[in-house]
């Protein structure tokens, strides 16, 4: 009676990688506002010089991975530290791609 081999199950395989995904370390960031500058004025910045942003601090903040937006919070203050309380997620989905940089 010949041995039948086993084939890897195509489900867990891909649970397998789906683990080894979410056990990736990545860089989060909360982004304030942005606004581009003329790199004359940049070079004229110093100690001390405001750059002003035309967002209200009232408007929600950006929460980033792999500069893709994946959700919107409001800060917090935790302690003597900022944070951020997240108020809408993406999709999970979109998080996973933004994460992936496809």
């Amino acid at each position: 009676m010949p041995l039948l081999q086993a084939r890897p199950n195509p489900v867990s395989a891909q649970q397998q990688r789906l683990q080894r995904v979410l056990k990736l370390h990545v860089p989060v960031i909360v982004r304030l506002a942005d606004r581009k500058i003329l790199l004359s004025e940049v070079m004229r910045l110093g100690v001390g010089a405001i750059i002003e942003f035309v967002k209200s601090s009232s408007e929600p903040l950006e929460l980033m991975i792999n500069n893709k937006v994946v959700g919107q919070g409001e800060t917090v203050k935790v302690g003597e530290n900022f944070g951020l309380r997240i108020t809408k997620v993406g999709d999970p989905k979109a998080i996973l791609k933004a994460i992936s940089g496809r």
